[in-house]
């Protein structure tokens, strides 16, 4: 299987970057051992706003008009819940992930989607907070998002040596199929698409990769 080509590395300009969303106008991510949330404007490669939320940010997604959701921890079981933000109001606790356990986000522009890094599955959300459908995803999950209405997710396993793939599914099928489409040759953490390249973060060099996939 081929790797993911166009691949870039950028300098992260925090340390251990972790939650990742693109807005359609700039890249949003989070410091893990900070606990802050940032806002980079990507053609100059510049904080241009900091935020401090209510806890550990580690998973991120964009709305797209202006709001977000996020994957928080809070205290010392770092027990996880979704919050919305936006920026006029801040942010708001909307439930907790089930058995507080739950990281990465994705949107389909109606519903939110959670995945489970153990449970290797990725949990489907009305807007009242309910768990509608449960998608078997077959490996350890690190990252998901929409484009074109499917779902693309970084799939595999972090241990003993980090290994991931870039997979592709159609979550309107009934059992969705999950297809590998290319190696990640890097520790991935989170993924976003900014409708021209994919993005990720490479948490353990304090870097943000920015890749696309093979023909």
């Amino acid at each position: 299987m081929n790797a993911v080509i166009k691949f870039k590395r950028h300098s992260s300009p925090t340390i251990t970057p972790q939650a990742l969303t693109w807005d359609r106008h700039h890249l949003w991510v989070s410091s893990r051992d900070l606990g802050m949330l940032y806002k980079i404007d990507i053609g100059r490669w510049q904080i241009v706003e900091e935020i401090d939320p209510p806890g550990i940010v580690w998973a991120a997604v964009s709305l797209g008009d202006g709001e977000m959701r996020f994957t928080i921890g809070k205290g010392l079981n770092d027990d996880r819940y979704i919050y919305r933000y936006a920026p006029d109001e801040g942010f708001a606790k909307l439930f907790a992930c089930p058995d507080f356990t739950g990281s990465y986000l994705s949107y389909d522009g109606a519903n939110l989607y959670l995945s489970q890094w153990y449970e290797k599955r990725i949990l489907k959300y009305d807007e009242k907070g309910n768990v509608i459908c449960k998608i078997d995803i077959g490996a350890e999950i690190c990252g998901h998002t929409f484009v074109d209405g499917m779902i693309y997710v970084l799939r595999g396993k972090e241990k003993p040596n980090e290994d991931w793939r870039i997979a592709r599914l159609d979550p309107q099928e009934e059992t969705p199929e999950v297809k590998d489409i290319a190696v990640v040759p890097f520790a991935c953490r989170s993924l976003t698409f900014d409708g021209e390249l994919f993005w990720s973060n490479y948490r353990a060099k304090d870097a943000i990769i920015s890749f696309a996939l093979p023909n």
